[in-house]
C-alpha cells in the first residue's frame, strides 16, 4: 500500500488507525446485486458472490465499528447479524445514500468516515485509511484509475459525493471546493472491485474471487 499526497510528496499513513472513525458500507439487495453477470451467473449465484464480497468488506472494516446503508429488508438483518449499524435509506440513490449516513455520523460526533463499496473481494486492512487529520481525503480510486473504491472523508467536511464515472477525478474536485488536501493510496487489492465478466479472474497467485461456485470463501 503506498500513499501519494495532492502534490506528490509521499505520505505516511496515520499510527492511529481507527479512533473515531467508522466504517461506511453500501450494500445494496443481495438478490438485486451484479446484474452485469447475469449472462455468466444465475441469480442465486450472484446473490452468494454479492453477500461473500460485503462479509469479507466488514472483516476488512475491523477494528473499525461499520455502518451499513441499505434499503432491504435481508440486507439490514445480515449487517445487524454481523454487528453492524444500520442507516435505513430507501428511494436514494448511491450518493445520497452515502451522504446520509455519513450526515447521521457527524450529527454522533463521530469525526470521519471510510466510505468503502460492497464488492470489493481481495479488500484488507481498511483502517490504514483512518487518519487523524480533518484537513484530508483519503482516496483509492479503482484499477482502472476512474472511480472511487474507497474514500476516507472528516463527516462535518460537507463533503458531497459524486459516485458514478470519472469519480476518482470528481471527488478530488469536491476535496478542493471543501479546502481539503487528497492523498491517494495506491493498493492492487483495493482497486480490485467486481461489475463485469472481466473482474472475476484476478491476477494468478491472488486465488479466485471468494462466492464464486467452486470457490473458496473469503
Amino acid at each position: 500500500m503506498t500513499t501519494t499526497g495532492t502534490g506528490g510528496a509521499a505520505a505516511t499513513t496515520a499510527t492511529d488507525r481507527s479512533t473515531g472513525t467508522v466504517a461506511v458500507v453500501p450494500v445494496k439487495a443481495f438478490d438485486r446485486a451484479k446484474g452485469r453477470l447475469a449472462g455468466h451467473l444465475s441469480d442465486a449465484e450472484r446473490a452468494r458472490l454479492a453477500r461473500s464480497m460485503a462479509d469479507g468488506v466488514l472483516r476488512a472494516a475491523a477494528p473499525m465499528p461499520v455502518t451499513v446503508v441499505c434499503d432491504d429488508d435481508a440486507v439490514a438483518d445480515w449487517a445487524r447479524d454481523a454487528g453492524a449499524a444500520v442507516v435505513w435509506a430507501p428511494g436514494t440513490d448511491l450518493n445520497a445514500a452515502v451522504e446520509l449516513a455519513v450526515g447521521r455520523l457527524a450529527g454522533a460526533g463521530v469525526p470521519r468516515a471510510v466510505v468503502v463499496h460492497a464488492d470489493l473481494p481481495f479488500a484488507r486492512d481498511l483502517s490504514a485509511l483512518a487518519t487523524t487529520d480533518g484537513s484530508e481525503v483519503v482516496l483509492v480510486a479503482d484499477r482502472h484509475g476512474d472511480g472511487t473504491n474507497v474514500l476516507s472523508v472528516p463527516t462535518d467536511a460537507r463533503f458531497r459525493f459524486r459516485y458514478g464515472p470519472a469519480s476518482r477525478a470528481a471527488h478530488r474536485e469536491e476535496a478542493a471546493r471543501c479546502g481539503l488536501t487528497v492523498r491517494e493510496v495506491t493498493d492492487e487489492r483495493l482497486a480490485w472491485d467486481v461489475d463485469g465478466p472481466d473482474d472475476l479472474r484476478p491476477p494468478p497467485g491472488w486465488g479466485p474471487v471468494p462466492g464464486l461456485p467452486g470457490g473458496d470463501g473469503p
